[in-house]
This record gives structure tokens, C-alpha cells and sequence, in this order.
């Protein structure tokens, strides 16, 4: 934990501007607010990068960004299919508002948010390190993004006494083999669904939802999936397993 903070305050120190990479899936479950009280403290401006909008409905993300933008300027991007670099170069350079040197831009966020993705997509080459295994990015980097910009490149941002097997499963931190609780990290999946998109689930998976609780949901998709036992009862864990990796794989979009 002492290195992780050394690090995160030393990227903040030398930083002219930070990027906070939230996932847009869980925004607010992504973003670090000990983080945020840091850069405030030091008195450098921030942007909210909300990556993976290739994930979300255009509806979710107006609502996102529309929030994200009262605490700090928010661009959402898809690292993966280069939307929205552009203009989270424009708004480094607006936001910062140094002239005459390179802009050395900080980039912190939570593991698998996609902190050196969004740096190979603004850059446009692959400068920085990537895995989708969780700490990939093991210490600082300096990588040059085209013209006036500098990225540091820096770990992932452990939480605070993150022990929630349920977010490490949504955040994709620790995949189906290796999470205790399967079918409570289903169900949370299903309940963001029925919160937010329940047609995009019935329409996944072939199901009608009309009022069932998250537990009697994953009954229905494990029945439709033909996920049975034996003795014709659903067999939740090989359902949740499904759930889980469609979600992680981003085959289930929000």
C-alpha cells in the first residue's frame, strides 16, 4: 500500500493535468475519491475518462457524463475502437492550458479500467504496456502521444481495503474460476440489468422478466440455457458462470 500511494502522489506532483479512468459500466463504483482529494490538494486539474462506452447504451452515458461533469470536464471514449481519443486530446490541452512545452498528463484508475489502453489509443501506437490481467502496468512509464502530449503511464490504483468479491467480478479484477460467491456476483450483474436495461437482458438471453427477483431471473436463463441437473433443477453456479463471462467478455452490453 506505501508504494501504491508513493507512486500515486509522485505521478501527481510532476503531472501538469491527471485523467481519472472510470469504467463506464460502473462509474461511480470506479471512481477513487482518496484519489481525487489528492489532486484537489494539490491543486492540479483532472478529467474523468469513462472508457469502454462501447459497453453502454448512448442513453446511459449522456446520464453519466451529464453527473460525472459537475465533480470534474468528463469525455467518454472506447479505447478499443478509438472513439472519442480526439477529443480527449482537445480537452488535455484545453483543460491544462500550458503553452510553449509538452503537457505531462497522469492517468490513475482502479485495475481493468483501462488506464494504458486509453494512452495506445490517444497516442495512437502501442507505447504502454497492456494485459487483461489485473496490475499488468507494474511501474511508472513516461510515452510520448503525438504532439505537445506526454502520458505517465502508472499501476493500477488498488482500492482502499477492497476486499468486495462482488466488484472484483464486475470489474473483471478476478474472472469466474476464481471468485467464491459466483451466484452473488450473477445476481448483482442481473440486478444493474433490470435497473438500468432489462431489455437488453431478456433480449440476450432469450427471457421474459416481469417482476422476478435477481435469483429467480438467473433460474429463468439457466432454464433457457438448458443449465439442468439431474433431477430437472437449475444448476446456478454452471448459469452463473455464463452470466459472469458474457458480462467480463463484454458480450452483455448495459
Amino acid at each position: 500500500m506505501a508504494s501504491y500511494q508513493n507512486i500515486v502522489k509522485d505521478v501527481i506532483k510532476n503531472a501538469d493535468i491527471l485523467l481519472e479512468i472510470v469504467d463506464a459500466r460502473f462509474p461511480d463504483e470506479t471512481r477513487n475519491s482518496e484519489v481525487e482529494l489528492e489532486i484537489s490538494r494539490a491543486r492540479k486539474p483532472f478529467i474523468i475518462v469513462i472508457n469502454k462506452c462501447d459497453l453502454v447504451s448512448k442513453e446511459t452515458l449522456e446520464k453519466t457524463k451529464i453527473r460525472m461533469s459537475k465533480i470534474a470536464p468528463a469525455i467518454f471514449i472506447s479505447s478499443k475502437d478509438k472513439l472519442g481519443t480526439t477529443m480527449l486530446r482537445h480537452k488535455i490541452l484545453e483543460t491544462a492550458g500550458i503553452k510553449g512545452r509538452d503537457i505531462l498528463v497522469g492517468s490513475v484508475g482502479y485495475p481493468n479500467t483501462g488506464k494504458s489502453s486509453v494512452i495506445n489509443a490517444v497516442s495512437g501506437r502501442h507505447s504502454a504496456g497492456t494485459s487483461s490481467i489485473s496490475g499488468h502496468t507494474k511501474g511508472k512509464q513516461l510515452v510520448k502521444a503525438g504532439s505537445r502530449i506526454r502520458f505517465i503511464d502508472t499501476p493500477g490504483v488498488i482500492p482502499f481495503d477492497e476486499d468486495d468479491e462482488t466488484i472484483l467480478g464486475l470489474l473483471a479484477v478476478k474472472d469466474a474460476t476464481h471468485l467464491k460467491d459466483l451466484t452473488g456476483v450473477a445476481m448483482k450483474i442481473i440486478e444493474k440489468f433490470c435497473e438500468q436495461n432489462k431489455s437488453a437482458l431478456e433480449s440476450f438471453y432469450n427471457v421474459k422478466i416481469e417482476g422476478q427477483d435477481s435469483y429467480e431471473v438467473l433460474e429463468l436463463i439457466g432454464i433457457q440455457s438448458n443449465y439442468l441437473q439431474k433431477k430437472g433443477e437449475v444448476d446456478e453456479s454452471r448459469t452463473a458462470v455464463r452470466i459472469i463471462n458474457d458480462w467480463q467478455k463484454g458480450l452483455l452490453m448495459i
